[in-house]
């Protein structure tokens, strides 16, 4: 069982095999007694297909959300992500297949593999997603609003995307207890930026405690802004 990469091994040779079931299991939520197994795939990208699920049975889909991770843990995320419509397509189709069996109203973050011209199922959160908060300045509905208008069966309109956006994590490089953060001010200078502390108590190497917004007109720009803007953030004692 895997959260945010915790417990996540690759393991390339069999005498590994023991490590990572041990670290598996430490590092798992509740009383695990299995592990999850899962086949190492070499792919080109992947994406994240944010699906509301409606009461009536209906999915609406948001516009992919291109993003990165690293030792399986979200860093950053964009919307618009362009990609070949055939394959947004068939991840619909997967998604809808999916959903359909699980038949529950709401958010879904459905993440997926893009391996040349073919589309591989990934993973599925039944929530609003970590790649998705992206959708807090890039959609008229965010990722929230979406999830509490379908499981309290509330209109849902077209949901439309006002500008190319991007998130970067603000990540921890220490332990501290009730950390503080300097950089701020100079991070919301930038044009269309906007940081959101976790207000986590504990902060650990690596830990993710804080995203960064930013939009343009131009995607690469917003992408841009968000790295410089999370760049400056610092997290101290």
């Amino acid at each position: 069982m895997s959260s945010s990469g915790k417990g996540q091994n690759l393991v390339k040779k069999k005498e590994d095999l023991l490590f990572a079931w041990k670290d598996a299991l430490k590092n798992s939520r509740g009383k695990i007694e299995g592990v999850i197994l899962e086949e190492f795939i070499n792919f080109d990208y992947e994406f994240t297909l944010l699906t509301v699920r409606k009461d009536s049975g209906e999915n609406i889909f948001c516009e992919p959300i291109g993003h990165q991770q690293y030792k399986g843990d979200y860093q950053c995320s964009w919307q618009p992500l362009e990609m070949n419509q055939s394959l947004i397509n068939e991840a619909k189709k997967m998604t809808t297949r999916i959903l359909d069996n699980l038949d529950g109203s709401g958010i879904y973050g459905v993440e997926f593999f893009v391996r040349g011209n073919e589309v591989i199922f990934s993973e599925l959160s039944p929530r609003p997603h970590d790649t998705g908060m992206v959708t807090l300045i890039s959609q008229n509905l965010n990722e929230f609003e979406l999830h509490l208008r379908a499981f309290l069966n509330l209109p849902i309109p077209r949901i439309l995307l006002l500008k190319p956006s991007a998130t970067r994590v603000i990540i921890s490089d220490k332990e501290y207890n009730n950390p503080s953060y300097t950089g701020i001010n100079e991070a919301l200078e930038i044009e269309n930026t906007k940081v959101l502390i976790f207000g986590k108590p504990l902060s650990k190497k690596g830990r993710r405690m804080g995203v960064v917004l930013s939009s343009n007109d131009e995607l690469d720009i917003a992408r841009k802004n968000a790295d410089k803007a999370a760049q400056k953030i610092k997290i101290v004692p």
